[in-house]
This record gives C-alpha cells, structure tokens and sequence, in this order.
C-alpha cells in the first residue's frame, strides 16, 4: 500500500531559486523530447525512445538539477504518450507552458537522499528545507519519493510517498450503518433525517473574490503591480480551497469514527455541474465528490466500510416503506405516497440508498 503526507515547505532564497530552476528545466525536457517524438512520428510513423541524457550536452544547465527529476518527467511523458495510443479520447499530451503549466517535479529516494528530519526535508541538489512535520510516518513505513510543488499563491509544499504492508482487518461485528444521499442545496442527507448543510465559501467570498479579480484586469501586463494584484486573487482562492477541505475532513472524519457502515450512490458530479442544472457554482462549492474520497480512505484504513450503489438505482423514486415507485421532478422535494408515507425527498432516498448497500454486505 502506498501512502503520502503533504508537507508545507519554508526553503530559503538560494533554495527558492533552485526549486524555480528545477520546475523550468523539467518543462524544458518535457518540450524537447515531446517535439522530437511527434517529428520522428511523422516520418517513420513508429514511437521514439528518448531520455534527458542526450540533451545535456546542448543544455548545459540540465547538468545542475536533480537527475531523478528529468528521469521522472521522462516516464511521466512516455505513459501520456502511450495512454494516447492506447486509448485516443485520452488526449495526446501538450507541450508545457511556464505562464499556466503547474510547477511541480518527483525526486527518488535512493539511500538516503530524501529522508524526513524533525524539523526539515533533505532533498538533493537542494539539501535540508525547513518544514513543518505535522506527521510523522510509522516505522514501518519505507520512503519511496517526494513530489515538490508550488501553488499559485507562492508558498512550496512537498508530498511525500511511503510504502507499507498492509495489514488492515475489516471488522467482523457491525454496529451503527448509515445511508448517505446528496443534497443540491447543502452536502447530503442521511438515513437517521438529518441533514448537513454547506457553509458555502466560495458564495460568501464571492464579492470579495470579484473585486480582487476586477483590480487584476486594470493592472498593466507583465508589470510588477500585476503581479502583486495576481498574488492577492490567488491567496484568496486558496484560503477557500483551504476552508472547504478543513470542512470536508472534519465531516467524514466524524462520520469515519461513528458508522461502521456508510452507503453513498455514486454520482459524476461533473456532469451534475453543467448549464442544464443552473447549479454549477453550488454544486462545485460544496465539494460532495472530494467529501466521498475523504469518507472512502479514512473507511478503510480503520477497516470498515464503504458502499457504493449504482447512480442508476431509482433511490428517489421508490417508497421505502412499500418499496413503490413514482415519477418525481426535481422540484418535488416531499415525496408522497400512497401507503401514507409523506417524507422529504432526500431523507427517503438516502434510506433506499442503505437498504441496497447492505444487500451488497449480505
């Protein structure tokens, strides 16, 4: 089983430029070997093999980087370049641009040239960065890579993956079981009636968030007040980003340590967020997929578990009392039968929703 941690970096001037200069010369072999495969392509119709090896000689500056790096943007690009052909509605991969690709690099561990200090990361050709550990691995666990990246907004982190048996028991007595349905105007209604509500972020940063992106568009290009208005917009977005996931975390950590059994309905909540809806914001700002992953993960590393029921299962539709069926429209939120049962739409589906994933258990 393979496990990261993300660690929040504080490197020093000579270290911030070194990360930068990394971040370009992977870019540059990701251009250069993807140019001459797509020219070699044309004319001998067959893959080239390349490696950054060949190009240290033209680029002298590719020598003062980690070598791991280039070698890892060399697999990166030649696996995008067989998904291609494996599969066309992969896409074929693009060339990187230094104004909007992510600046990011994955650097191995081999004896010892990424460890985890108390304080700090040793990584090579970079050396020890300040960091801060909020989380140590367990002893067992073998450090495998680090992947370095910095955000719009400036700041530098590094993933770190480990690897380790697993040796997770799912538990054999089943105590509390919940059914979870997503809600349009909140996160999702359960099975015991309750509902959680989103808090919204991104709607009540939305005015601010405006201004910061209308001072943006009267800066002057490629200026220094452009820059700094820049900053201003992305550490907002990342200050929502931040309180959406410290939200989402809290929330299915609780529901984690409380059901053993937790049954969702698997949604594609890309599509759900088009024009045709007219709620793409919402449903974008409360994050219910991201919510799922968290809830799925943490499920498991405790050894419970996590039920998925088909997006086609009529869980609105059907009466859980009687189990009979009736059309509903997206604005009927009462759901109303003939047996007598008059409950609201999402508490109703949400107790299909467990009563067909425990039928999985079964």
């Amino acid at each position: 089983m393979n496990k990261s941690i993300k660690y929040r970096l504080y490197p020093t001037k000579e270290q911030t430029t070194k990360f930068i200069q990394t971040f370009g010369c992977c870019r540059k072999i990701w251009n250069l070997m993807l140019s001459d495969k797509i020219d070699y392509y044309k004319v001998n119709k067959k893959s080239l093999q390349t490696t950054p090896a060949q190009y240290k000689k033209d680029y002298p500056f590719l020598k003062e980087v980690d070598s791991l790096a280039l070698a890892n943007v060399q697999m990166h690009l030649q696996t995008a370049y067989a998904n291609f052909f494996r599969n066309r509605r992969v896409g074929f991969p693009k060339f990187k641009s230094a104004k909007t690709s992510r600046k990011t690099y994955t650097t191995n561990n081999q004896n010892g040239t990424v460890t985890l200090l108390d304080n700090a990361i040793k990584l090579p050709k970079i050396g020890k960065v300040k960091a801060v550990i909020h989380k140590k691995p367990d002893i067992s666990w073998v450090l495998k890579s680090a992947t370095i990246s910095q955000d719009s907004d400036g700041k530098f982190y590094a993933s770190v993956l480990f690897t380790y048996e697993e040796d997770i028991q799912k538990i054999k007595q089943i105590g509390n079981v919940i059914g979870l349905d997503y809600k349009s105007d909140g996160l999702y209604a359960d099975s015991n009636g309750q509902i959680c509500g989103s808090p919204k972020y991104y709607r009540k940063s939305q005015k601010k968030l405006a201004k910061l992106q209308r001072q943006l568009s009267r800066k002057q290009k490629c200026s220094n007040n452009r820059n700094k208005a820049r900053i201003k917009v992305a550490r907002l977005q990342k200050h929502i980003s931040n309180q959406r996931l410290d939200f989402l975390h809290k929330k299915s950590t609780e529901i984690a340590n409380q059901y053993d059994v937790v049954c969702v309905e698997t949604l594609d909540m890309k599509s759900m967020s088009n024009k045709g809806f007219g709620n793409g914001k919402a449903t974008l700002d409360n994050g219910y997929g991201l919510f799922l992953c968290f809830l799925e993960y943490k499920l498991k590393d405790r050894g419970k578990y996590f039920i998925k029921v088909d997006k086609w299962f009529p869980s609105s539709q059907t009466c859980c009392k009687c189990g009979s069926k009736h059309k509903l429209l997206l604005s009927d939120r009462i759901y109303k039968c003939e047996c007598g049962n008059v409950m609201d739409r999402d508490h109703n589906a949400a107790i299909n929703i467990l009563n067909e994933g425990l039928k999985q258990i079964a």
